[in-house]
């Protein structure tokens, strides 16, 4: 268990601006993470090992992405507890993101509300952060998220996921296609059927040479979003399958504002995520199940709070779970309970 309570932090971390207090935390985690005091934050690992998409995941508690999205912080949040971690997502280009203010807090609802834009500092930095980071090295597995630069027309989209897929290749254990944020243009059109069927073929054509030029095949998953009925759910799975995408993540943000009305920036522009998320990313999370069938990596995100949010997405169908939103209302603790509570209901299975 870490040694400092994240009770003891959080109230001066909300009492800041919240995109403020998350640029703090992470410049913090980055000037700490290869000092003896990261032993602040730090948990004792819980192994529970799965096998999934050819790799071995050793425990099943993940970070989702866009919490670290230059890859800064990689070794810190691996400290607590962490079987993988996700960054990015990256684009081929920095770019500043949306204008601010662009982050919210909905601490009644325990929810966050970003319309962040994908702002990070390019392709090229993002890989120069995850060559210093030491997290692989300790048998842990390392996400790398990628999408396209907000400039770039989305009739072109798909030269900037070939990029990002090339540049961070070699680097990943997995490699993450993000196609359903909210938050930069047009994006979620490449979800529809043309779209995506063109999309996913082009990056499996890409991955092949890659494989084929580094000696291994890195798993490609595709991320989507929670605002799907059950029949784009179901072309979602059938192209996955058609085109060999190695798993899928279940889900992004949402949209939609039903379990928020009437809070304090309820109907901010942006995708919404934690609590609220819940029970929309578990339906999409069983559809997805129920359509590919048992066997299909499913990595289930979305609105996990405590460790029975954490388990409702394994009844639900996901096989692996990631959080981020809880992570900013629980703290460090949270990835320990959740990573303890996974370990007894396989001893108890």
């Amino acid at each position: 268990m870490s040694l400092l309570p994240y009770a003891l932090t959080r109230p001066f971390l909300f009492g800041m601006d919240p995109e403020a207090a998350h640029e703090l935390t992470l410049e913090t985690l980055a000037r700490l993470q290869g000092s003896p005091l990261r032993w602040a934050w730090a948990n004792r690992f819980v192994p529970d090992p799965i096998e999934l998409a050819g790799l071995r995941f050793p425990n099943r508690i993940g970070l989702a992405a866009g919490l670290d999205k230059n890859a800064r912080c990689i070794d810190a949040l691996g400290a607590m507890g962490f079987g993988f971690v996700e960054v990015g997502t990256v684009t081929p280009r920095p770019q500043p993101g949306n204008p601010k203010p662009r982050l919210f807090r909905l601490r009644e609802a325990d929810a966050l509300i970003n319309r962040l834009g994908f702002n990070n500092d390019g392709l090229e930095a993002f890989v120069a952060n995850v060559q210093r980071s030491r997290f692989r090295a300790q048998g842990r597995l390392l996400g790398l998220n990628i999408g396209k630069n907000a400039a770039t027309p989305i009739e072109e989209a798909t030269s900037d996921y070939l990029s990002g897929l090339a540049g961070v290749y070699p680097h990943a254990d997995y490699v993450t296609v993000n196609i359903s944020s909210p938050n930069t243009k047009n994006l979620r059109a490449l979800q529809s059927d043309e779209a995506l069927d063109a999309l996913l073929g082009a990056l499996a054509a890409r991955r092949e040479q890659l494989a084929g030029e580094h000696g291994r095949r890195v798993p490609l998953f595709v991320k989507i979003a929670p605002d799907l009925d059950e029949a784009q759910v179901d072309v979602i799975a059938a192209t996955l399958r058609r085109h060999g995408m190695d798993g899928v993540i279940a889900t992004n943000t949402t949209i939609g504002r039903d379990k928020v009305q009437g809070l304090a920036h309820a109907q901010e522009t942006g995708g919404l995520s934690g609590a609220p998320l819940l029970e929309a990313s578990n339906r999409v999370i069983a559809q997805l199940r129920a359509a590919l069938g048992g066997g299909y990596p499913i990595v289930g995100v979305g609105g996990v709070l405590s460790a029975d949010d954490a388990l409702a997405k394994l009844r639900a169908g996901a096989d692996v779970v990631q959080i981020y939103t809880g992570l900013i209302y629980r703290g460090p603790a949270l990835v320990d309970q959740i990573a303890k509570a996974f370990a007894r209901d396989r001893v108890n299975a």
